[in-house]
């Protein structure tokens, strides 16, 4: 893998269930077992990663929730991975239904075009 590839940002659109122990929860509980069992291990182990988390259980009962994930290479994006796997929010509190990990727009840069699938109107 050449140093360009390794330095291609990684978006992860990781596709949740909620378990029966996250449910049985109050939702001050739930803030707090994430705040302290997960979002702290995953910001003591990593760097170079963001992320948003959607509510989908309105609209689907396969997957609960989507959390996406912005890593700054693929580095960063398995010490995301390995830090979540520590911790509850893994088989506990969530089942990962599905991951789906891409580069945005990577065939614009494999081809060296613009990327016209990328639009804003």
């Amino acid at each position: 893998m050449s140093a360009e590839q390794a330095a291609t940002p990684v978006t992860a659109f990781m596709l949740i269930k909620t378990m029966p122990e996250w449910l049985a929860m109050t939702p001050e509980e739930r803030v707090h077992a994430l705040t302290t069992e997960v979002m702290s291990v995953v910001k003591a182990r990593t760097t170079g990663v963001r992320s948003r988390f959607y509510d989908t259980e309105f609209y689907s009962t396969r997957v609960t929730d989507v959390w996406v994930w912005e890593a700054d290479d693929h580095n960063a994006y398995q010490l995301l991975i390995d830090a979540l796997r520590e911790t509850p929010f893994w088989d506990r509190y969530f089942e990962v239904v599905e991951l789906l990990v891409g580069t945005e727009n990577g065939y614009a840069r494999t081809y060296n075009v613009d990327p016209v699938a990328t639009v804003t109107t």
